[in-house]
């Protein structure tokens, strides 16, 4: 038996379908998150503002580099993330902590903080990889904005870590410790009393006696310094790490391991240091050949 076709049944259920939406709201179609290089844009400046009586202005300034003293914002997260009163959001920055030489790599993603004694503020993981144990404490650091390779930018936005760059030397820590320290204050407090002088009747000079015969007193000859023994000059280390043939190439890998570019003919030499000592240059070759440079070896500058 052939049953009857009911024609009302698909638009009925169409409109069961469209009706099913909680409270009667329609369904919102939200659009895709942006990701890759996208995702760092548009960048944030900012107006100026001002912290008690300090005014800051936000400005997209490629050179920055700083120190002063860092504190952490225990509710930002284990993102390696920052707070900045005046870099863009998102932009990147280099962190130093000149009482170890650790140095990471992390994004400035809030403005911050609201204190004209520190420079920056960090999240508990980016604390925690930079090496700060005492989070209550203000650590001095240096900050100095780059600009990274992209797959390092990605894993500051998933909220992982970027690979660590080489431990600063102890001899450029000590000087970026000196930029610290206050002025010495002025002299204050009683200043002494100026001496005063009686002057008397001058004595009589001696007369000579005539019967007495002076006779000069030997004159002796300059003494001859011998010529100071020239000290040789250590020359610094380096390794060199590897050659590339476009500056690109060159520049990805240098901010990955935190070295610097030479340009060699129609090749560009990436290398590590200068380093003062033979063990710095030890570690730093360690470092290099970790991140798969089996052909890096350590140097003498010329």
């Amino acid at each position: 038996m052939r049953l009857p076709v009911n024609h009302a049944l698909p638009i009925v259920a169409f409109v069961l379908l469209v009706g099913c939406s909680s409270n009667g709201d329609r369904p919102q179609l939200a659009g895709p998150s942006p990701t890759g290089p996208a995702a760092d844009y548009p960048m944030v400046i900012g107006a100026p503002f001002a912290i008690d009586g300090t005014t800051y202005t936000p400005e997209d300034r490629l050179s920055y580099d700083a120190v002063g003293l860092a504190g952490v914002n225990a509710e930002a997260g284990a993102s390696i993330s920052t707070a900045h009163k005046t870099l863009p959001m998102p932009s990147y920055v280099e962190i130093t902590a000149l009482e170890g030489g650790r140095t990471i790599l992390a994004r400035v993603e809030r403005r911050g903080p609201m204190a004209n004694d520190r420079l920056i503020e960090l999240s508990p993981g980016a604390a925690s990889q930079l090496g700060i144990g005492d989070v209550q404490k203000a650590a001095p650091v240096r900050v100095r904005r780059v600009n990274p390779p992209e797959f390092e930018r990605a894993l500051l936005r998933s909220g992982q870590r970027a690979p660590e760059r080489m431990d600063t030397p102890k001899s450029l820590l000590a000087v970026l410790m000196r930029k610290l320290e206050p002025a010495p204050p002025a002299a204050s407090g009683p200043q002494p009393a100026a001496l005063t002088t009686t002057r008397s009747a001058p004595e009589p000079m001696p007369q000579a006696n005539p019967e007495l015969r002076h006779e000069p007193a030997p004159v002796r000859p300059p003494e001859r310094l011998a010529p100071a023994t020239p000290q040789p000059i250590a020359k610094p280390f380096f390794v060199q790490v590897a050659a590339f043939s476009t500056r690109a190439r060159a520049d990805a890998a240098a901010h990955a391991i935190g070295g610097a570019i030479e340009p060699a003919g129609k090749l560009f030499r990436m290398r590590l240091g200068p380093l003062a000592t033979r063990a710095e240059a030890e570690a730093a070759l360690a470092k290099a050949r970790r991140a798969g440079y089996s052909d890096a070896r350590i140097q003498r500058m010329p």
